[in-house]
């Protein structure tokens, strides 16, 4: 089976020696470069410094995404304890209904005559009907794995907690505006309102779950359509998300600061040195992976994005399961996603403004 090169993503910085960048500091782009700074204690993520109890500035001072290293062992055991409270099996079936449903409201399937049941699916090369377009990015993208994972983690309305979250998400790196962070601070307001009771740490890391996996999903969701809606029915949505991860990332760089002289890349970096980690380039390394440019599904080795290292995303395995249940349902569904659509400004994120399909 052939499968297809993947253009590299407009401002992915081409794989080589660490460069300075008056802006970032260093950058690193190598495979092997990013993995030893995932990966040694002295390359350590930047600290929010805290805030006003119920702020964002609150939320960021208090989850473990940007503790100090002392605090955030702790901390992250704390999103630890909730994710693993949680089936993947159950995420993804419950990310699957809601996306159906989702569907049918744009396009109701037909019910098989007498049984009140959908009608099985028609044959392979039937006739097919567009009956409908639908965005997935407005409709389906954050809405669904944020609905299933707040029901899941407790919260009271997991409708009005998937509304609530994209505007924490929005401001939640530095550098937001004011305006930003003012909607933030309101949808923090509403999300602890909606929590169950627990200690602040606790809610704080809870919501800071839903955060996480807010832009993360969508654009791993709006990767995989774009990229995989004609891929065959025998690649697994599996098999599709771990390629689409490496080859078209949502996340595609991340921070670190050094505390102590060390040597990167052959570079030798002081303490108190910012450091800008490119997971669009290293997934794309050679010495990493061999020709990297291809879609080549079941590749020894995974992508970067998700991290590595004590600071590796926790909750890697039930962003792809929520993922996983809107894509199988897309693929079997729909079909013309629009290759046009544009992407949010954002320095490390890539995640598709709108994403059209049409219903089968």
């Amino acid at each position: 089976m052939s499968f297809p090169v993947i253009p590299v993503p407009p401002a992915t910085p081409a794989c080589g020696e660490p460069v300075h960048d008056a802006g970032s500091g260093w950058v690193l782009t190598r495979y092997a470069d990013v993995v030893a700074a995932l990966t040694d204690p002295r390359c350590v993520v930047p600290v929010a410094p805290g805030g006003p109890p119920g702020t964002l500035a609150w939320l960021r001072g208090t989850v473990s995404r940007f503790s100090a290293p002392d605090r955030h062992p702790g901390r992250r055991a704390v999103g630890v304890a909730a994710l693993a409270a949680l089936d993947q099996d159950d995420l993804r079936e419950a990310a699957a209904r809601l996306t159906e449903e989702a569907l049918d409201a744009v396009a109701p399937r037909p019910r098989a005559e007498g049984t009140g049941e959908p009608a099985a699916p028609r044959p392979a090369g039937a006739d097919r009907r567009a009956s409908g377009r639908v965005d997935v990015m407005a409709a389906l993208a954050r809405r669904v794995p944020l609905a299933v994972l707040a029901a899941r983690l407790g919260l009271a309305d997991p409708a009005a907690s998937a509304a609530a979250v994209p505007a924490v998400a929005a401001a939640y790196q530095p550098g937001a505006d004011a305006a930003a962070v003012a909607r933030a601070d309101r949808a923090v307001a509403v999300l602890l309102e909606l929590s169950p009771p627990a200690a602040p740490e606790v809610a704080a890391n809870r919501i800071g779950l839903l955060v996480q996996a807010c832009d993360a999903t969508a654009g791993l969701i709006g990767a995989a359509v774009r990229h995989g809606l004609t891929a065959p029915d025998t690649l697994s949505t599996g098999d599709l998300l771990a390629e689409v991860l490496r080859l078209d990332p949502p996340v595609r760089a991340t921070r670190r600061v050094t505390t102590a002289a060390l040597r990167l890349g052959g570079r030798e970096v002081g303490p108190g040195v910012p450091l800008l980690l490119r997971f669009d380039a290293a997934n794309r390394d050679p010495a990493g992976h061999a020709d990297p440019d291809r879609f080549r599904p079941g590749r020894p080795g995974g992508a970067l994005t998700f991290g590595a290292g004590p600071r590796g995303c926790p909750g890697e395995r039930h962003a792809l399961a929520l993922a996983a249940g809107v894509v199988d349902v897309l693929r079997r569904r729909c079909t013309g996603a629009d290759q046009s659509a544009g992407y949010e400004s954002h320095p490390t994120l890539r995640v598709p403004t709108s994403l059209e399909v049409t219903l089968c």
